[in-house]
């Protein structure tokens, strides 16, 4: 019933990410695609620090990669991430958004317009409204929205843009949504 997972997430995200990322089995049947706010010469570091904590692979998106089950994908610094049409990445240098490159935006809505009424939308902590818009994009396409409950957050601003923003099916506390991801996973329903 699910074809995909994406994850937005600014402010606090390392920890975030750390918590709920280790919950996917290593069998889950979902890619997860992440934009995470960072420096625009950050390296690789984020994607090799969740790829110790998993138990699924965790590596930076590459243009023209095909978007495989057992994955989290995370976008390259200072590059927006979006979903084509035949479920590859492209990446583009493009204006920012909201002050951000990658966009949380830019990556969901081309996600919801690639697999639709299949995807579910994560926004977590931070301190921006990058995010609201695309995950209202994704509600439109008929696809599941997630927010991490603000009040444990450590930046609130997102997840509250978020909420505020529109239709939302789920707000958890952050220990909630691991487990709620591990059971989507695998086929399992809301």
């Amino acid at each position: 019933m699910w074809d995909a997972v994406v994850i937005g997430v600014s402010a606090g995200g390392m920890t975030a990410l750390g918590t709920i990322l280790p919950c996917l089995p290593s069998d889950c049947r979902l890619p997860v695609i992440v934009v995470q706010h960072v420096h625009p010469e950050s390296d690789d570091f984020l994607a090799r620090y969740l790829n110790k904590k998993c138990r699924i692979t965790v590596r930076q998106a590459a243009a023209n990669e095909p978007i495989l089950a057992r994955r989290v994908y995370v976008a390259p610094p200072d590059c927006h991430l979006r979903v084509n049409p035949d479920r590859t990445f492209s990446l583009s240098r493009s204006e920012p958004v909201l002050f951000a490159r990658p966009s949380i935006d830019v990556l969901f809505i081309s996600a919801a317009a690639v697999y639709g009424p299949h995807l579910v939308g994560v926004i977590l902590t931070g301190a921006s409204s990058d995010g609201a818009k695309g995950l209202k994009a994704i509600k439109s396409a008929g696809g599941i929205a997630v927010v991490q409950d603000p009040r444990t957050a450590e930046a609130d601003i997102m997840p509250k843009a978020a909420v505020a923003a529109g239709d939302v099916d789920f707000i958890l506390p952050l220990d909630a949504i691991g487990k709620f991801l591990a059971r989507l996973s695998n086929g399992g329903t809301l």
